[in-house]
């Protein structure tokens, strides 16, 4: 059935539109256009260094105001390359490009993940969710899980509240719309989070109030570390977050 659909619909690039050779490949243009952020980078929050201060050297904004997650680890720059791709994702109903990034993540993420690491993604709020009709951190965290062996949790932590969108927010903003945002839906499956290593997916970080939110609850039913893994980050001086 793939070979028929193939000829009828042949698979095309999701930047350029230029033929590949399967669903959710990059043609060659977008792909060397992609920045995927390797060493160095801030071993707290995951941003990019453009230059290598040594392992332990974290970057102005964690130093002055440290996340509540213990690391973040992202696998692209958010930026006009990666732009369209992660719209569409997120709001054109792009899923089919959920394998493409899980792999991304799971390759940016290998440090953080061992297959005792809970998998978790970040809640939508259930109108939201309902209106978008998937949550797309949902589908990344079931394809890092799948990869990488980690204990995939899709339900236990939720959005209590409806929270504005982050995106014309400023940092401090952004705290106070996500602050007391998330809790468990159900009080007995706290347990499983004592002593627990937990990784948080999510689609974009920015200045982190979503994710350290969503640390906070963890580590309030006794995680005893949270770690972030996201598909892309947004760098100081590129094009704002979505």
């Amino acid at each position: 059935m793939r070979g028929i659909l193939d000829i009828v619909m042949p698979p095309s690039c999701p930047v350029t539109n230029q033929e590949v050779a399967s669903f959710g490949a990059l043609a060659p243009d977008a792909w060397s256009a992609v920045h995927f952020i390797t060493d160095p980078f801030c071993p707290r929050c995951g941003v990019p260094f453009a230059a290598d201060y040594g392992p332990e050297v974290e970057c102005p904004s964690c130093i002055a105001s440290p996340p509540d997650f213990t690391r973040a680890r992202a696998a692209v720059v958010y930026d006009d390359a990666t732009h369209k791709l992660i719209v569409g994702f997120k709001h054109g109903d792009r899923t089919e490009l959920a394998p493409m990034f899980a792999k991304w993540m799971a390759n940016a993420g290998r440090s953080l993940i061992s297959e005792s690491s809970i998998i978790m993604p970040v809640p939508l709020h259930s109108s939201r969710q309902f209106a978008r009709r998937y949550n797309q951190s949902a589908l990344l965290a079931q394809g890092v899980a799948n990869r990488t062996g980690g204990i995939l949790v899709l339900d236990d932590l939720i959005r209590r509240r409806a929270t504005p969108p982050q995106k014309d927010l400023s940092a401090e903003a952004r705290k106070r719309n996500v602050s007391g945002a998330f809790g468990f839906r159900n009080s007995n499956r706290q347990q499983r989070y004592r002593g627990a290593h937990v990784v948080l997916v999510d689609d974009v970080l920015t200045t982190g109030a979503t994710l350290s939110a969503a640390a906070r609850s963890l580590k309030r039913v006794g995680a005893s570390q949270v770690d972030a893994l996201v598909l892309a980050r947004v760098v100081k001086g590129g094009i704002g977050a979505i």
